[in-house]
């Protein structure tokens, strides 16, 4: 009864899309804001080869949490460094999970959700906050004398 959009240049043309899906081969990242902030949710499904990684977040979960849209995810290790689950992303673990929160997560839960997230990414995951990181781990590194 809903309607999706599949965005990615990844998956096999040979796919069948259903009529209440939109495919987005290419959306650029100028439009990212304006697609997240058309969606109830956002689905993130991870590649195998970071879920490998650990540790490994996609940058679309911090653009949607930064536009205010609850992110169901699968779970990867690493995960609960970025958000908490349950209160900053929801995370399915089958197709009934999404289901569930698709259809049964009240709009004040939704919404709840959605601004912890968001509190979460301005206040710990911006760009500034990684740039913070790097530079403190090279000055731990320099005081070392693992750097040259």
């Amino acid at each position: 009864d809903g309607r999706f959009v599949v965005a990615g240049p990844r998956y096999p043309s040979t796919i069948r899309w259903p009529s209440n899906v939109e495919r987005i081969e290419h959306l650029a990242p100028p439009e990212h804001n304006k697609f997240y902030n058309q969606q109830r949710f956002t689905l993130n499904i991870t590649r195998k080869n970071m879920i490998d990684m650990g540790f490994s977040p996609s940058v679309r979960l911090f653009e949607a949490a930064a536009c205010r849209v609850p992110i169901i995810s699968d779970y990867w290790e690493g995960l609960e460094y970025f958000f908490r689950e349950g209160r900053e992303i929801l995370i399915s673990r089958s197709s009934a999970d999404t289901i569930r929160y698709l259809r049964d997560l009240t709009e004040k839960e939704r919404r709840s959700i959605a601004e912890q997230a968001r509190g979460r990414v301005l206040s710990e995951h911006t760009g500034e906050h990684r740039a913070g990181e790097l530079e403190e781990y090279v000055f731990e590194l320099q005081e070392k004398d693992v750097l040259l």
